[in-house]
Parts: C-alpha cells; sequence; structure tokens
C-alpha cells in the first residue's frame, strides 16, 4: 500500500479529466528509459495509462498494474491491448522475473521504497531495468513556477502549511527533492543514471486550468478553496495567452499557452 494510500488514491475522482490533461511524455525521454529488445515492461501505479500508452511498440507486452478501479477503467478502456491489474507498488500479482522493465511514472513518491523496491526488483528479471520517470511543466521561468504557489495558496491542509513553498525558488528546491530516486541500502540495484528533456506544449487555457486542478493537494480541499486558486491562475494565464489557430488543435481565436515542460528520468539495472 502507498504511503498515503487516501491521497495517493484520490486521482480516481478526476480520473476522465486526468487522463483528458496530464503529459504523455516525449520520444527523447522514452529513447532513455526503455532499453532495446524489451520483451515484457511494466508500468507500475499507471493510473489511466498515459505512460503506457507510450510503451506501446516499444515493448512486446505491456503489463499496467494500478491500484485505483476508476483509473483502471479509464485504462482498460482506452488500452484494449494492454493487460491491466490491480495492484500495489509494495504487492504486484506478477510471478517472479516477469519483465524484462518495470516503469514508474510521475508515483514514485507514492511508494513506501522499503517494501516497493525488493517487490520491484523480485518482479524483474536479472539485468531488467528499473526506470522512473516525471513528466509536468518546467519550472525553471519563474512565471510558471509561480503557478504552484497561486494554485495551492489556502489549499494546504494545516499541518503542511509550515512546510509549504512559498517562493518559485523554493518550488523548485521542493522539485528537486521530488524527483529524486533514493534506493534502500542493499537493494539489488546498480548505479542510478539521471536525465532529463525538455519539450513544449501548446494547450488551450481551459484544458490548462483543468490539469492543475489534477493536484492530490488539490482534489482533496474544499470547493471553495478551489475555486478561488483557479481564479487566481486563470488572472495569471489569461495575460499570457494567445489566439490560437486550426493548427494548434482548437477553435480560432480560442486562448492557448505555449507551456514549457519536461520529464525527469532515472534509471537503474538489476543484478
Amino acid at each position: 500500500m502507498a504511503i498515503n494510500d487516501e491521497i495517493a488514491t484520490s486521482f480516481g475522482s478526476v480520473a476522465e479529466s486526468y487522463d483528458r490533461v496530464r503529459p504523455a511524455p516525449p520520444a527523447s525521454a522514452m529513447d532513455w528509459l526503455v532499453p532495446a529488445g524489451c520483451d515484457v515492461a511494466v508500468d507500475l501505479a499507471a493510473g489511466t495509462g498515459l505512460f503506457t500508452r507510450a510503451l506501446l511498440g516499444r515493448a512486446g507486452r505491456v503489463i499496467a498494474v494500478e491500484p485505483d478501479a476508476r483509473m483502471r477503467e479509464v485504462l482498460a478502456r482506452r488500452s484494449p491491448e494492454v493487460d491491466v491489474r490491480a495492484g500495489y507498488g509494495e504487492a504486484m500479482p506478477l510471478a517472479d522475473g516477469t519483465a524484462d522493465a518495470l516503469f514508474v511514472s510521475t508515483a514514485w513518491h507514492w511508494l513506501d521504497p522499503r517494501r516497493a523496491v525488493p517487490e520491484i526488483a523480485r518482479v524483474l528479471r536479472p539485468g531488467g531495468r528499473l526506470g522512473v520517470i516525471w513528466t509536468s511543466r518546467d519550472r525553471t521561468d519563474d512565471w510558471v513556477a509561480e503557478l504552484d504557489l497561486l494554485r495551492l495558496e489556502g489549499v494546504y491542509k494545516p499541518a503542511e502549511a509550515d512546510t509549504a513553498p512559498r517562493t518559485a525558488d523554493e518550488v523548485r528546491a521542493r522539485l528537486d527533492r521530488h524527483h529524486t530516486v533514493t534506493l534502500p541500502e542493499g537493494s539489488r540495484f546498480g548505479a542510478g543514471e539521471a536525465a532529463s528533456f525538455r519539450f513544449r506544449r501548446t494547450m488551450p487555457l481551459a484544458a490548462v486550468l483543468e490539469w492543475l486542478a489534477t493536484n492530490s493537494a488539490f482534489i482533496t480541499a474544499s470547493a471553495a478553496d478551489r475555486a478561488a486558486a483557479l481564479a487566481r491562475c486563470r488572472d495569471v494565464l489569461a495575460g499570457r495567452a494567445v489566439a490560437g489557430t486550426r493548427q494548434d488543435g482548437v477553435a480560432e481565436g480560442e486562448p492557448v499557452l505555449d507551456m514549457p515542460m519536461r520529464s525527469w528520468c532515472w534509471r537503474a539495472g538489476r543484478h
């Protein structure tokens, strides 16, 4: 079970929105993460299958493991060719040595490494690869980092308020810690490697706001706090939006944003 299962599975309440607006990884990140000749790949904590679908065509067989039934339903409906199973990172319904590679996309921080890492090693074949990836907005630009401050102001629970970031630099520092993989001592994995891949994503303003609302703290906040946070973000984003075109995949004149993006990646081989 995840470290905070109630919050970790809160995404199921917005599963359709999550699948519609959350980003998929770029091809450059997939090229770096997925080993050549991968026969069986497992997507752990697969959600609605954004990363799962990126694995199709790069692995002979793809298995998705996801604890939330609402997320699994969207995944299975959108990707009928995928073997979708209920399970946690700490207890996967897979035999020993099942996979050539196992990936965790935007969910590593929900796992208990002391229990999940040995379980991942059990599921991987000797020489198999563990890959971890987060794909989200690139907060290098202050205005992008400050969206987190606008979105989460008033949303954090009282116990979290003292540690909440208050500046763009604090947002970036928090993400640096967030995008870190530390394996328990004695794990059956070699030294890890890290890389990141930048890209851009043109999105309608409405879709960016919908995406901002798929954060776990935001989902579990009160309706009033969510509405206030979205209003703050809308005011800032409206000032940066430009009129879209059909080439952008939107209605002519619809406000769109060119969002800087990044995939943070980590990989290690199993002994």
